[in-house]
């Protein structure tokens, strides 16, 4: 069972930035996402208007981070060198002395993810290019880039994620009946995966987003008419006999998460409910079955948007049939009929196509999927069918 990256691993993503630097001709690389940090050393920063970031040459480490952060990547390691500064802004400001940093690496060419410090919370500073006079090429999605195919030990953290997601949601099905309301049934679901999650896996645990539950589920406001509002937001509702509801499940593993939703119905299924359901049904096994290494993303999509114009369903059609999931709960490249990237063995995605009827309901199960070599396989395992969806 694994449940964080190992330093091999770690070390086979340095070796890839590198690769990349080497062809860039670039001699030293300045990350601020917390997302590339990670990525390079396991390492996670909580952004503030405090500037943190790191600098790689392609062999050793450095993080340039507040003082009151130095304690915190001292326990956590990952990283050769700290550089700690007093506080924002200071007497100095921060990026001017990340700067001087720098220009003491005899730097030619810099890469960056990003021109400056983006931490928001009121930060305000100086782009790099404004107090360094070397080359800097910007890279906002070199590490993005690699990221779209995972290795085999992030695929484990992934199917990791989808089994405690899985407990979680049963849960959430458990505790759902009419009369609770949403934040009552999924406070409840959440707390038990989390003291189950957490007592299986003991202080080897490891959220290095902080996350204080590490499983979750619940339906985020899609209960009743409002299942029909894709991104509806808790509104703390009463669940009611007869109403669709729409759930999501997530876990968070060594960084990693899944994604798993599914709709469920309280009560008798009626005719219509019935319907809209098997079409959503049909539509992900479409979507499924055109997800194969060498088509395209937008294939995918194309394949079930034409099996709504085929059904007449077109007017129900809200979003793109998925994306790319990992470290990111959205990642790219996305299931968009516009989105022209190839699909490779090792991604892993989301299949959600979803339908929603204004007023009545919306219909939409969501499972993530690894690309294997010659086709794909689903990696979250909860039922799918109606029989079992029936609360």
């Amino acid at each position: 069972m694994r449940i964080k990256l190992s330093e091999e691993e770690l070390a086979t993503h340095r070796d890839g930035i590198k690769k990349v630097m080497d062809e860039k001709n670039i001699d030293l690389l300045c990350l601020f996402s917390p997302r590339d940090i990670f990525y390079l050393t396991g390492l996670y920063l909580i952004q503030t208007e405090r500037p943190a970031g790191l600098l790689f040459d392609g062999k050793y480490t450095t993080a340039f981070v507040p003082t009151l952060e130095r304690e915190h990547v001292e326990e956590l390691g990952g990283v050769d060198e700290i550089i700690a500064y007093g506080e924002y802004p200071g007497e100095t400001h921060p990026v001017e002395q990340l700067a001087g940093v720098i220009e003491s690496r005899n730097v030619e060419k810099l890469g960056v993810d990003s021109d400056g410090y983006t931490g928001g919370m009121g930060y305000q500073g100086p782009s790099l290019s404004e107090v360094l006079e070397v080359e800097i090429e910007e890279l906002p999605r070199m590490i993005e880039d690699i990221m779209q195919v995972k290795t085999a030990e992030e695929i484990e953290l992934i199917e990791e994620s989808c089994r405690w997601g899985n407990l979680a949601h049963r849960y959430l099905q458990d505790y759902t009946e009419p009369g609770k309301t949403e934040n009552d049934i999924s406070t409840q679901a959440s707390l038990d995966a989390s003291r189950v999650m957490l007592k299986t896996l003991g202080e080897e645990y490891y959220s290095p987003k902080g996350a204080s539950l590490p499983a979750s589920a619940g339906f985020r406001g899609q209960i009743g008419k409002g299942s029909a509002i894709p991104h509806a937001l808790t509104s703390n509702a009463t669940v009611k006999e007869g109403d669709v509801l729409v759930t999501g499940a997530l876990a968070n593993v060594g960084g990693y998460v899944s994604e798993l939703e599914r709709t469920m119905v309280v009560g008798r299924p009626t005719k219509k409910q019935t319907k809209f359901f098997k079409y959503m049904v049909e539509a992900g096994d479409i979507a499924m079955d055109a997800i194969k290494p060498g088509a395209k993303f937008s294939d995918v999509d194309q394949a079930v948007s034409d099996f709504y114009k085929e059904n007449d369903l077109e007017e129900y059609w809200r979003h793109h049939t998925g994306h790319s999931i990992g470290f990111g709960g959205h990642e790219a490249p996305y299931f968009d009929r516009f989105d022209d990237r190839e699909i490779k063995t090792g991604m892993v995605v989301t299949v959600e196509p979803g339908l929603y009827v204004p007023g009545f309901a919306g219909f939409r199960h969501s499972d993530t999927v690894l690309v294997t070599e010659d086709s794909s396989r689903m990696l979250t395992y909860y039922p799918r069918d109606l029989e079992s969806l029936t609360v």
